[in-house]
């Protein structure tokens, strides 16, 4: 019988209970090279671009397992905000699930990756419908007895976001685990504001970053002022919604694509979320006001800071072995 790790398994040493620590080791150092020096996800991965309705393509990266005779499903895996198909947890988690035998999809949001140049017009979080259609396409052309959705932070919130849709769109998704994910954007945006510079910083920098590389490729048109660009992050984002979205406000945005309260009262889909209680980005008290129905389980740990959870100084992940679990319980 598989043992099927709860968050409370989770006990890092003392030295790296830090979040931040946490947070900064998930991406940099020994586990990124880790995940980049002989990644079994990068000798089978095959391009495709999908066209996920209304003339919107997006790209992703499939890998077929070759662990079994037969593959125990499909996992869709969703990045977080201004990471990508390879950042560090996809490719360590999509590892992991082609170990144990599923086959897995690596879905890049518009403008993540190497992908800014396939639609005109900007990412913005509320952009569900062409996730739901990429998910969509990835079901029509992977037929398997078994589709699942795992997302990290903003991935998280549109893998639930997804799922809550899925019935009526048509896809036959099974289960989600969501790690870290993003649940009330607006404190979202607080607590980041609040949190130490550096997080700020690295988004804004990343954001700032794609923002030019979009506006090389189409430069007809102004993007952003210069002014703009040199803006807080909450500045930044406000310019964004009222330049190039139809919501009115940055609130209106901020809620348009929120999943708290009641939101995820009516999903039906079997889920998973994880997190961490001194997450320094996502509040836990955002979690605890979640109203959620019998068969979504919340997991929360003590430690793990943001997408973190690095057991040891050997730097493996315990999130990527959740996922892993959490899907293996089914089979």
């Amino acid at each position: 019988m598989r043992m099927v790790p709860n968050a409370a398994d989770f006990a890092p040493p003392r030295v790296l209970r830090n979040p931040h620590l946490q947070s900064i080791l998930a991406s940099t150092g020994p586990r990124r090279w880790r995940a980049l020096v002989g990644n079994p996800l990068d000798a089978g991965a095959v391009e495709h671009v999908l066209d996920c309705g209304d003339g919107v393509r997006l790209q992703g990266f499939h890998n077929a397992q070759a662990a079994r005779p037969q593959a125990r499903g499909l996992v869709v895996l969703l990045h977080g905000w201004e990471g990508s198909a390879r950042s560090t947890y996809m490719l360590h988690t999509g590892a992991r699930l082609l170990a144990e035998g599923f086959d897995v999809f690596r879905l890049n949001f518009r403008d993540h990756g190497d992908t800014h140049h396939l639609n005109r017009e900007l990412f913005h979080s509320c952009r569900i419908d062409e996730v739901v259609g990429a998910v969509a396409e990835v079901a029509r052309r992977f037929p398997s007895p078994r589709l699942a959705l795992a997302g990290y932070s903003l991935g998280g919130n549109f893998a639930l976001r997804v799922a809550l849709r899925a019935p009526a769109a048509g896809i036959p998704l099974d289960r989600i685990v969501a790690v870290c994910p993003l649940v009330n954007p607006r404190t979202g945006l607080y607590a980041l504001e609040d949190a130490p510079r550096f997080y700020e910083r690295y988004f804004l920098h990343k954001w700032r970053g794609s923002l030019q590389r979009k506006q090389r490729l189409f430069p007809d048109a102004e993007l952003f002022t210069t002014a703009e660009l040199g803006g807080s992050l909450r500045e930044l984002t406000r310019a964004m919604v009222l330049r190039h979205t139809g919501f009115g406000s940055l609130d209106a945005y901020l809620d348009g694509y929120s999943v708290a309260g009641d939101a995820l009262a009516g999903l039906r889909i079997p889920a998973n979320l994880l997190t961490a209680a001194d997450d320094p980005v996502i509040p836990i008290d955002d979690f605890r006001s979640l109203a959620l129905p019998p068969q979504v389980r919340l997991d929360v740990a003590p430690h793990g800071g943001h997408c973190g959870f690095i057991h040891g100084f050997s730097m493996r992940g315990f999130a990527e072995e959740y996922v892993a679990q959490r899907l293996l319980r089914d089979d």
